[in-house]
């Protein structure tokens, strides 16, 4: 079997289930013949027609309130935001009608739909191009927040977030879109949502992270094991709903938490977790939580991309922090 990447990996469950659900709807601007602005949706529009992927106008809240208005008539639409800092002008659409739609109609209608959006720096694009915004998401009741680290769970959780009944911001680091392949199998078998993997075994030291920053924090990790510092690495995936669980079970067993993110530090992700893990684990905690993240400012053009979010080093300058506590 041939390994594929990231971004292949989602063409491939797209396909799946456009071939196995007819009510499974794609489109977003230039997703048809094009492909997609990443070529996700590569050769779709061929396979299955230009009534089942769909090109649109650029006007994204015109797609975001087309998906809201197919998914409450039974289809299963999946859009394509070509990045994600082009989503606010969506944000009504998703905010006070997607998010809401199941509570508003009291359970009579649902919302079955994803938003696909490419988010991340680290390939030299521009600002609007590179933002790591998923907090915004994660903020609103009624929403779904996935975040694939890997070709596999890129397929496995577009399959599961296609399959849910309610919406999905189903957030792709472009970072991790070509940088490392995988085996795939294509065999329709989702993958849980709402739940952490535990992608390394430790008892030192608790690394949570996702997305693109994962790569990163696995070397972190290979590192530390050099320096007989044993570190236990969670990918938390689906942001919202947050499995504190797994988190919490991890921390009381290595007794120190450090938080790896792309998302600038103010009222980032990790800020959640630390809170949570004050109220509810800190009698677990032989350290202060830290937290290693993007600088508060706008996503810097090329030159200086590499030093604004996290890097090894300073994931591993915060371990060594935190094991000096006794």
């Amino acid at each position: 079997m041939a390994e594929i990447s990231l971004v292949e990996a989602i063409n491939q469950a797209l396909a799946y289930e456009l071939a196995h659900d007819n009510t499974v709807v794609v489109f977003g601007e230039d997703v048809g013949p094009n492909g997609g602005v990443f070529r996700a949706t590569v050769g779709l529009q061929q396979r299955f027609g230009k009534d089942r992927v769909l090109d649109t106008p650029l006007a994204e809240n015109m797609l975001a309130g087309m998906a809201v208005g197919m998914a409450a008539q039974g289809l299963k639409p999946v859009v394509e935001i070509q990045f994600l800092g082009f989503i606010y002008s969506a944000m009504d659409q998703i905010i006070n009608h997607a998010s809401r739609l199941r509570n508003r109609t009291q359970g009579r209608l649902t919302c079955p739909m994803v938003i696909r959006a490419p988010f991340g720096a680290g390939i030299h694009a521009p600002e609007h191009h590179s933002e790591s915004t998923e907090t915004l998401f994660a903020h609103i009741p009624g929403l779904r927040v996935v975040i694939p680290s890997s070709p596999a769970r890129a397929y496995g959780l577009l399959l599961a977030s296609i399959r849910d009944p309610d919406p999905v911001i189903f957030l792709e680091p472009t970072r991790m879109y070509r940088l490392l392949k995988q085996n795939v199998p294509d065999s329709g078998e989702a993958l849980p949502l709402d739940v952490c993997f535990v992608l390394r075994e430790g008892q030192d030291v608790t690394l949570v992270s996702w997305g693109a920053m994962i790569h990163e924090t696995l070397k972190a990790a290979e590192m530390l094991k050099q320096q007989n510092i044993h570190a236990e690495v969670i990918d938390v995936a689906t942001i919202k709903p947050l499995d504190m669980e797994t988190i919490l079970h991890s921390v009381e067993k290595t007794g120190r938490c450090v938080i790896v993110h792309e998302a600038v530090k103010t009222g980032g992700m990790g800020a959640e977790i630390a809170a949570q893990l004050a109220e509810q684990g800190l009698t677990s905690l032989l350290a202060p939580v830290q937290r290693v993240t993007a600088f508060d400012t706008i996503v810097p053009l090329a030159r200086l991309e590499n030093y604004y979010f996290p890097s090894v080093e300073r994931i591993v300058s915060s371990v060594q922090k935190v094991m000096e506590f006794a």
